[in-house]
C-alpha cells in the first residue's frame, strides 16, 4: 500500500487549479469601492488624513529632482564665474534638505497610519464576521463546502489590510508620475513611450502569475483546512493524551508532511516559472532604460541640454520607469487581493433561511398550552436518510417529557427542531397552537434553557462560563452564584484557588482544568441561569455517576415545577423521573407514556429497562 492511500485519504487524486481568468481578475475591482467603504467607516479621521499626507508625499519626488537640477547648473556655473557668489546655491541646498527631511516625516506619519488604520479595520471586520457567522444557520456549519468559505473569509480579515495601503500607494504614484511626465514630455514625448512599451510586458507576466498563484490558494483550502487542523490535534492540550497513549505522533507528522509536500510542490512550479519569466522581462525592461539613458547622454554632450537638465531627465526617466514597474506589479496584486475580497464579501451574502424577524410575535408569558409536534419530518442536507420522519406528540405546560432511544435516533434531532436551531422539512411544530415560525426567534430561544451533550468548555473565567446562559446578567454574581448551587456546581467552585474568577482549562496563565463530571456542573449552571420556560437537558450529566446523576435531576424535578423539561439521557433510573417517555427508533415514535405504562406494555422500553436493571443486580 502506497503512503498516500494509507495517509491522505482526499488526497489521492491530482488536485488542479481553479481557472481563474483576466475577465475574473478585472472583474474583482469591483471589490475595491465596498472595501473602502468599510475602512471609510472604519475611522473616517484617519483615512481622510493619510490620503492627505499621500497627495502631499506624491509631489516631493519631482521637486527634490527639480531643485537637483538648479544645484549642478549652478554649480556649474560658478566654476566659470569669476564673481562666486554662493548665496543662491546655498539656498537650494537648503531647499533640498528640507524636501528630504519631509519626506522623510511623510513616509513615517504614513505608515503610522497605515498601521494604526489596518489594526482598526482588521478588528472591525473580525466583529463583523464573528457576528455574521452567528446569525447564520446551523446546518450550514455541518456543510464542508461552507466551512472553506468561512475559512477562506476568515484569513482575510487580516491579510486583506495590507491592500488599503496598496491601493493608497498605487495613488500616490500615478500622480507623482503625472508630475514627472511633464518634464519628459517637455523634452521629447518618444521617452514616455518607450518607458511604457518597456514595463507592459512585465506587467502581463506578474498579472499572469498572480492570477495562477490565487487559483492554486483557492483550490486548496480544504486542504490547508487539513493542515490547520493537523496542528491543532498535534500539539494541544486537548489531544495529548491520545496522542501519547496511541503514539499519533508519526501518524500525523506524516501526514501533514505529505498534504504540505504536494502543496509546496504545486506552489514550487508557479515560483520558480514566475522567477525566470519575470527575469526575461525585467531585462528588456532594463534595457529600454539605458537606450534611453544614452541618448539623453548624446543630447547633453551635443549642447542640446546642460548636465543639470541630463541629471533632471535621467533621474526622472529612472524613477517613472521603477514606479511604472511598480504600478504595474502592484495593479497585478490589487487584482488579486480584490479577488481575495471576494472570498470575504461573499461570505458576508450568505444568508440564514431560519429568519429572526423582529416584528414577529412574542412568547406567551406564561405559555398555556405548551408544544405540539404535528407530522414533523427532518432530514439533513445533502443526506437522502430522514432524521426524523411522520413525529407527532405533545409537550404539556409543566410536563417532564424523556426522550430515549438508541444512538442514532433522532433524540438531538428533535431538541434542535424544538429550539429551532433547524426548520422542519415536513410538518409544523406549535406553541400555543401557533407555528413556531410565527415568533421571535430570539424571544422563542430566550424562553428555551439547554445543554447539549457536546457543550462547550470555554477556556474563560468561572462565572463567564456560568453566565453564558445569560450573557446579560454576566456582571450579577448573585445570580451566577445561585445558578452554580441549582448544579451544585458551587461544590467545584468552593475548591478552586481564585473561586468565580479562576479561569478554567490550560491555554492561558494559571488555568485549572476540571474532571468531565465537574465540567458537567458548570455548564449545567449555564440552564438554570435563564428564566426560561422549556428547559432542554441533552445528557448533560453522562460524566457524573449513577449518585451524582440522580442527585442533580433530583434537584432538577424540583426546581423546574411547573415549567416544562426535555431530558435525554441513557440512564433509565434517571429517565422515570419524567412524567412521560417518547421512545424513539429511526427516527419515529415507537412508544409514549409513563414509566410505569410503558413497563406495562412490555415493549421495546420494557426490554432495554430489563437489559439495564439486570446489569445493576
Amino acid at each position: 500500500m502506497s503512503k498516500n492511500k494509507k495517509i491522505g485519504g482526499h488526497i489521492k487524486k491530482k488536485k488542479g487549479e481553479e481557472k481563474v481568468s483576466f475577465k475574473d481578475q478585472f472583474a474583482a475591482l469591483k471589490n475595491l469601492p465596498p472595501f473602502f467603504k468599510l475602512i471609510w467607516q472604519t475611522h473616517k479621521g484617519m483615512t481622510f488624513t493619510n490620503v492627505l499626507l499621500r497627495l502631499i508625499k506624491s509631489a516631493i519626488p519631482l521637486a527634490i529632482l527639480w531643485v537637483g537640477k538648479e544645484i549642478i547648473d549652478e554649480v556649474l556655473r560658478l566654476i566659470d564665474a569669476t564673481d562666486k557668489e554662493m548665496s543662491y546655491l546655498w539656498i537650494l541646498v537648503g531647499i533640498e534638505l528640507g524636501l528630504a527631511v519631509l519626506s522623510e516625516l511623510l513616509n513615517r506619519a504614513i505608515s503610522l497610519f497605515d498601521g494604526l488604520l489596518g489594526d482598526l479595520f482588521s478588528n472591525a471586520t473580525s466583529v463583523k464576521l464573528i457576528k455574521h457567522a452567528a446569525s447564520l444557520d446551523l446546518y450550514q456549519f455541518e456543510d464542508a463546502t461552507f466551512y472553506d468559505k468561512l475559512e477562506r473569509a476568515r484569513r482575510q480579515t487580516n491579510s486583506r489590510t495590507i491592500l488599503m495601503s496598496q491601493v493608497l500607494s498605487q495613488l500616490q504614484d500615478m500622480i507623482t508620475i503625472v508630475f514627472l511626465a511633464g518634464g519628459l514630455i517637455a523634452f521629447n514625448p518618444w521617452l514616455i513611450l518607450l518607458l511604457i512599451v518597456a514595463v507592459i510586458p512585465s506587467f502581463i507576466g506578474e498579472t499572469h502569475f498572480n492570477r495562477r498563484s490565487y487559483s492554486l490558494t483557492r483550490s486548496w483550502t480544504p486542504q490547508r483546512r487539513e493542515l490547520d487542523y493537523l496542528r491543532f490535534i498535534g500539539a494541544s492540550d486537548q489531544t495529548a493524551k491520545e496522542v501519547k497513549i496511541f503514539g499519533l505522533e508519526n501518524f500525523l507528522a506524516d501526514r501533514f508532511e505529505l498534504i504540505a509536500d504536494k502543496y509546496y510542490k504545486e506552489n514550487r512550479k508557479i515560483a520558480v516559472n514566475r522567477a525566470m519569466v519575470g527575469s526575461l522581462l525585467s531585462f528588456l525592461g532594463t534595457m529600454a532604460y539605458y537606450g534611453a539613458y544614452v541618448f539623453i547622454i548624446l543630447q547633453t554632450v551635443s549642447a542640446a541640454i546642460t548636465v543639470g537638465t541630463l541629471t533632471f531627465l535621467a533621474g526622472s526617466f529612472q524613477r517613472m520607469r521603477n514606479m511604472l514597474q511598480s504600478i504595474m506589479n502592484r495593479f497585478s496584486m490589487i487584482t488579486e487581493s480584490a479577488l481575495y475580497l471576494e472570498d470575504l464579501f461573499g461570505f458576508f451574502k450568505i444568508k440564514p433561511t431560519i429568519n429572526l424577524n423582529g416584528a414577529a410575535r412574542k412568547v406567551p408569558q406564561p405559555i398555556q398550552k405548551g408544544f405540539t409536534f404535528e407530522n414533523v419530518g427532518f432530514r439533513y442536507p445533502n443526506s437522502k436518510m430522514w432524521a426524523i420522519r411522520n413525529l407527532s406528540f405533545n409537550i404539556p405546560t409543566g410536563e417532564k417529557l424523556a426522550l430515549v432511544g438508541e444512538n442514532g435516533a433522532g433524540k438531538t434531532t428533535l431538541v434542535k427542531l424544538l429550539a429551532r436551531l433547524y426548520e422542519p422539512n415536513e410538518g409544523r411544530i406549535l406553541l400555543d397552537g401557533k407555528d413556531l415560525r410565527e415568533y421571535d426567534l430570539k424571544d422563542l430561544r430566550q424562553e428555551i434553557g439547554i445543554i447539549f451533550q457536546d457543550f462547550v468548555r470555554f477556556q474563560m473565567k468561572v462565572s463567564e462560563n456560568i453566565a453564558i446562559g445569560n450573557i446579560p446578567k454576566i456582571e450579577e454574581l448573585p445570580a451566577i452564584k445561585d445558578a452554580a448551587h441549582k448544579s451544585l456546581a458551587d461544590t467545584v467552585v468552593d475548591n478552586l484557588p481564585e473561586k468565580y474568577q479562576q479561569f478554567l482549562g490550560k491555554r492561558f496563565a494559571d488555568g485549572v482544568d476540571l474532571s468531565g463530571g465537574q465540567w458537567q456542573k458548570i455548564a449545567l449552571a449555564r440552564a438554570y441561569m435563564k428564566d426560561a420556560q422549556l428547559l432542554i437537558l441533552d445528557e448533560p450529566t453522562a460524566a457524573l455517576d449513577a449518585r451524582a446523576e440522580h442527585e442533580v435531576f433530583q434537584r432538577f424535578s424540583e426546581l423546574i415545577e411547573g415549567k416544562m423539561a426535555v431530558l435525554i439521557s441513557h440512564r433509565f433510573s434517571t429517565v422515570r423521573m419524567a412524567d412521560r417517555i417518547l421512545f424513539l427508533e429511526n427516527g419515529q415514535m415507537k412508544e409514549l407514556g409513563s414509566h410505569e405504562e410503558l413497563l406495562a406494555k412490555d415493549g421495546k422500553y420494557a426490554e432495554l429497562f430489563k437489559l439495564q436493571a439486570a446489569g445493576y443486580q
